[in-house]
């Protein structure tokens, strides 16, 4: 077709897909990988990396004639687990890169970024948890305006690129390449926001749907997560477009429009398109929303995202004799539900500092990096490699410092939403409690379920209640039973950890994310930036896309402040980003697409 015709492939939404899952749920099961991984994980290579190292330290320890000279061993042990790239910039197309890095610091394009992102922000495109299906539940149609926009703001790209629209809403954009033998690589965005509470309206400093400049912030729902994601890749696309530039090595664009509530209309069938058309391992890299970099210790690392905790959320059912309130018993099913509660919250599942885990080579790395790290912290990080105690001390001023470290270690449980009861006189015949776990890379959501059981039978059994359990009868007492506690249901979903990606020093990809990462920083703030793996604190769609490449990294390229990234009004009031920061992430994947590009050995 020709370059001024938008090529366009509709498919209908497809059968539901799901990973298969051979596990026994009411069983414990052994804490091994995750299916998905395939051959040497980054987890396993660590794991073996620091046997190895620690075994080799321990056992060489008697030919080391001072303690100075152990230090420098585990010092030089610690560095393998921040291994730093060099800048990387682009030399085939060194003088294209040039001229548009040349841009970014002017008015010009400013405005153009500005426009870009304020104008899909005046898009509202919420999604809820009770949504029915696409072309059943008509609030799915806001997304039509939303693609007349993105045609409208980025007409080269819809004239240049591949566009199959799949489930009416996903959209995937294939911009082919020159040299078929080089894998693609694919970057994510989702362009769904969480919904506005109505009642918080009047508590914006602008109107969450304005998309407002106030002459540094651009302010509304989406600003940050995940528009500024989505317009950002596509302005990079346009940019390069206009500069005429190819790509030899193909890109895929995949934005889904459903992540708030769990993805499974929009990124789950685009996963699934690809996956039947090509197969699994068709992508060199996957890059999606996640970590971005901040400054500790005096130094500014970045943290992509190389693991994602999984999930699980069960609701509790106690059902028990109704009647009138002036005669009631001992304990209402509220009562019940209430020590059932207070049984999750006195019995978390706990955390621990692990040398395998990704948050440990985190400290490594400030270790290795911090400029403003106390000696004796620094020297305690160190130390940890090998010795056990040390290891133990460090977990402690973790868990005593960081809480998302800490949470990012073990698996969580909160308690989110509680319900029963119909009216004051009225003994309550329901009660029921949601509860929601982010289960830790190193766990499974079997080990969860199980471990939900054994924290909610003894309850049962004081309170005489038949226990079901993922639609199974667990224990019906011999007697009447005062009723009944059912946990989550035959059908229960639920997200094991995500495979972990690669990240020793002799990962290409790895590298190639982190150079890129370094040049674009050096090229904003004049100023080298600490590369270190990370763990986001939330879920992306890249669960649907586990098989499509070993590969897969969750970073946006923003300063995230405190709390693990969740600034800005994500997911709250006054939504914002500084309009700096988005001209950083177009810069960040303009980059990134030609690094790549030039790239032959991912």
């Amino acid at each position: 077709m020709g370059t001024n015709e938008m090529r366009e492939v509709h498919v209908a939404g497809s059968k539901d897909y799901a990973r298969s899952k051979d596990t026994q749920p009411l069983l414990p099961i052994a804490e091994t990988q995750t299916k998905g991984q395939r051959g040497w994980s980054g987890k396993t290579y660590l794991r073996l990396l620091a046997f190895v190292l620690a075994a080799a330290l321990l056992g060489r320890s008697a030919l080391y004639s001072t303690q100075a000279e152990r230090t420098l061993a585990i010092a030089a042990s610690a560095k393998a687990y921040c291994a730093q790239p060099d800048a990387l910039y682009p030399t085939k197309n060194a003088e294209l890169y040039d001229e548009l890095d040349g841009t970014f610091g002017t008015a010009k394009l400013k405005e153009r970024a500005i426009d870009w992102l304020g104008g899909a922000i005046r898009v509202p495109t919420e999604t809820y948890d009770d949504l029915d299906e696409v072309g059943q539940d008509p609030r799915w149609e806001k997304f039509g305006p939303f693609h007349d926009y993105l045609l409208k703001a980025f007409p080269l790209v819809h004239s240049s690129l591949k566009l199959t629209k799949i489930n009416t809403y996903g959209l995937l954009y294939e911009w082919s390449g020159t040299d078929d033998s080089l894998k693609p690589f694919i970057l994510l965005a989702h362009q769904d926001v969480v919904p506005v509470n109505p009642q918080s309206v009047d508590e914006w400093t602008h109107p969450p749907f304005s998309g407002h400049f106030d002459g540094e912030r651009i302010w509304g729902r989406g600003a940050s997560d995940d528009k500024s994601g989505l317009i950002g890749t596509l302005a990079a696309v346009e940019l390069l477009i206009e500069q005429g530039f190819k790509p030899t090595r193909s890109v895929f664009l995949a934005f889904g429009f459903d992540e708030e509530c769990g993805g499974r209309r929009g990124a789950k069938q685009i996963g699934k398109y690809l996956l039947d058309k090509y197969g699994e391992d068709y992508f060199a890299l996957l890059i999606d929303e996640g970590g971005g970099y901040v400054e500790q210790f005096g130094t500014v690392f970045a943290t992509p995202g190389i693991a994602e905790k999984g999930s699980i959320t069960i609701r509790f059912e106690v059902d028990s004799p109704g009647g009138h309130s002036s005669v009631p018993p001992p304990h209402t099913s509220i009562g019940i539900l209430a020590q059932l509660i207070v049984a999750f919250e006195d019995q978390p599942y706990g955390s621990s500092l692990v040398r395998d885990h990704p948050i440990y080579a985190d400290y490594q790395c400030y270790a290795e990096h911090g400029k403003e790290l106390d000696s004796s912290l620094k020297d305690l990080i160190k130390k940890s490699a090998t010795d056990e105690e040390a290891l133990k001390e460090l977990e402690q001023y973790v868990f005593e410092t960081n809480n998302f470290h800490k949470a990012s270690l073990g698996t969580t449980t909160a308690v989110d939403i509680v319900g029963g009861g119909v009216k004051s006189n009225a003994l309550p015949e329901q009660a029921f409690v949601v509860i929601n776990h982010r289960i830790s890379t190193s766990s499974n959501s079997s080990t969860i379920q199980a471990g939900d059981i054994a924290r909610a039978r003894p309850i049962a059994e004081k309170f005489n209640l038949t226990l079901e359990a993922f639609g199974e009868t667990l224990s019906n007492p011999s007697y009447p039973s005062f009723g009944r506690l059912a946990i989550g249901s035959k059908d229960q979903f639920f997200l094991d950890p995500a495979p972990v990606t690669p990240f020793s020093a002799d990962s290409k990809p790895w590298n190639l994310l982190g150079g890129t990462i370094k040049a674009v920083h050096a090229a904003q703030v004049g100023e080298d930036i600490v590369v270190a793996p990370g763990v986001p604190s939330g879920n992306t769609d890249t669960r649907f896309y586990w098989d499509l490449t070993p590969h897969i990294f969750r970073y946006n390229h923003r300063n995230s402040g405190t709390g693990g990234g969740l600034a800005s009004g994500v997911h709250t009031v006054n939504e914002n980003i500084e309009a700096d920061d988005f001209l950083e992430i177009i810069r960040f994947f303009t980059t990134l697409i030609l690094n790549v590009d030039e790239a032959t050995d991912i």
